[in-house]
C-alpha cells in the first residue's frame, strides 16, 4: 500500500527496513505503530543514483514518505535526489491540494511550500500539464520523471461530464464514480504519452506504469451492503491484504523499439524493490556498493522488461501491519495474516509469533482457497523458518 510501496521502488529495499509496514500517518499514530515519520533521507535513492549520473529528477504527484497531516518537518523531495517536485497533501513543498478536503486543510497549515487549489477531478490533469513541461525543458538530457498519480484512489470525485458518460452502468453509483474517474485518468495518461511522442522522445523514453496496491475494500462499503469499486479479476484480497488481490498489479512497459510491442509475461515474479537495480541497468547507471549483497533486496529484471521470459532467482518477502489497530479489508475472509513469503508458485503466510499460518500453490490455486498447511507439513515449515528468520533481521 501507499508509503511501504513507494518505499519499496524509491530504495530497492524492503520497506521494513525501514519499519514502514503500513501508510504513513498522524505524529502520534506513527509512534503508536513503531513507524518514522518519514524515509530516512540517508536511505538508498534511484533519483540520487540517477541525478549524480546526469539525470535531470522530478517527483510529481502523491508522495507518501514524509509530510503532511500533523508532521511538518518531514525532508522535502529534494532531499532524496529530486531536483523539483510538485507533491499532494501527503507530501510538502511545492504542492497542489484538493478544495474541501480535510487532510488538504490540515496540510496547508503546514507550509513550506507553495500551495495551490483544485477541485479532485482536476489533480491528474495539473499533475500531467507539470510532467509535459518538465519534460519539455530537459528533452535535451536524461531525464527521471516519477509520476505517482492520486487517482484512482477514493474518495472518487470526477466532473459532472465525466460521471454522465457512465450513465446506466456497473452495480452502483460508486461504480459509476470510480469508472468516470479511471477514465479521466486514462484520457490524461494518453495525453502524456503523445507529448513524449510530439517531442521526438518515444523512442529514447521507458515508460513504466504500475499500481501500489489492490482495489479499496474500505469497512464502510460493506457497511452500506455494496461491493467496493475495482476488481481483482477474482483473486482472493484487495487493499490491505497480502493475497493476491491485494498486492498483484499490472505492470506496463512501454519502449518504441526496445519492448516488444503486445507481448504479456505472466510467469515472472517482478516486486517493487527490484525497479532500482532493473532502471539502473537499463540506464547504464552505476548501483551502490553492495547492490547484490543483501543491502539491496531487488533483483534486476531489465531482460525481463525488454522481453524475455526468466525467473527470479529471490524470494519475495511481505510485512503488512503489527497488531489489531492496522486498517484491515472490510471482508473478513480478505484479512490475511501480517508476514508473507513467496519462493515460485508457493506462497506461506503467518504471524510474527508464528500463528495463523497458511500455504497455497497458486499454480493450482489461484484463488488461495485450499490451505496446504497440513499436505505440505516439511515445505510450511521450511518456509515458516525462513520468513521468521527474516522477520527477526527487521527493526522493531
Amino acid at each position: 500500500i501507499c508509503s511501504p510501496s513507494r518505499a519499496a521502488f524509491l530504495t530497492g529495499q524492503y520497506p521494513a527496513r525501514h519499519r514502514f509496514h503500513s501508510y504513513l500517518n498522524s505524529h502520534a499514530e506513527n509512534q503508536r505503530r513503531g513507524m518514522p515519520d518519514w524515509l530516512d533521507p540517508n536511505a538508498p535513492s534511484l533519483a540520487r543514483q540517477l541525478k549524480q549520473a546526469g539525470y535531470a529528477t522530478s517527483h510529481v504527484g502523491k508522495w507518501h514518505l514524509g509530510g503532511g497531516r500533523d508532521v511538518a518537518d518531514a525532508p522535502l523531495p529534494q532531499a532524496y535526489g529530486f531536483q523539483e517536485s510538485l507533491t499532494s497533501f501527503e507530501g510538502l513543498g511545492d504542492r497542489l491540494l484538493i478544495k474541501g478536503d480535510n487532510l488538504s486543510n490540515q496540510n496547508a497549515k503546514l507550509g513550506r511550500g507553495k500551495i495551490e487549489w483544485f477541485e479532485k477531478y482536476e489533480l491528474t490533469r495539473a499533475y500531467v500539464n507539470r510532467s509535459i513541461d518538465f519534460m519539455t525543458r530537459n528533452q535535451a538530457q536524461p531525464f527521471y520523471l516519477q509520476l505517482w498519480l492520486c487517482d484512482v484512489h477514493d474518495a472518487h470525485k470526477p466532473s459532472a461530464a465525466s460521471l454522465a458518460r457512465f450513465a446506466g452502468k456497473g452495480r452502483s453509483e460508486d461504480d459509476r464514480k470510480f469508472f468516470a474517474v479511471l477514465d479521466e485518468m486514462d484520457r490524461e495518461l494518453g495525453r502524456l504519452f503523445a507529448a513524449i511522442d510530439r517531442l521526438g522522445l518515444a523512442e529514447n523514453t521507458l515508460i513504466v506504469l504500475t499500481g501500489d496496491n489492490g482495489p479499496t475494500a474500505w469497512p464502510s462499503y460493506y457497511q452500506r451492503g455494496i461491493e467496493p469499486p475495482g476488481s481483482t479479476a477474482g483473486d482472493r484480497g484487495r487493499k490491505w491484504s497480502l493475497y493476491e488481490g491485494g498486492i498483484r498489479q499490472p505492470l506496463i512497459v512501454r519502449w518504441k523499439g526496445r519492448v516488444p510491442a503486445g507481448r504479456v509475461n505472466e510467469s515472472t515474479l517482478i516486486t517493487g524493490v527490484d525497479f532500482f537495480p532493473t532502471l539502473c541497468r537499463i540506464a547504464g547507471v552505476k548501483l551502490p556498493d553492495g547492490v547484490f549483497d543483501g543491502v539491496f533486496d531487488g533483483e534486476a529484471m531489465d531482460a525481463v522488461w525488454l522481453g524475455k521470459t526468466t525467473q527470479r532467482k529471490r524470494p519475495i518477502f511481505y510485512e503488512y501491519g503489527r497488531d489489531a489497530g492496522y486498517v484491515q479489508p472490510g471482508r473478513e475472509s480478505d484479512q490475511s495474516p501480517t508476514l508473507m513469503l513467496r519462493e515460485g508458485d508457493w506462497k506461506f503466510f503467518c504471524n510474527a509469533d508464528g500463528t495463523k499460518a497458511e500455504l497455497y500453490d497458486l499454480r493450482r490455486d489461484a484463488a488461495e482457497a485450499n490451505n496446504l498447511i497440513a499436505a505440505q507439513a516439511k515445505r510450511a515449515e521450511a518456509m515458516r523458518k525462513k520468513l521468521l528468520t527474516w522477520q527477526r533481521t527487521l527493526p522493531k
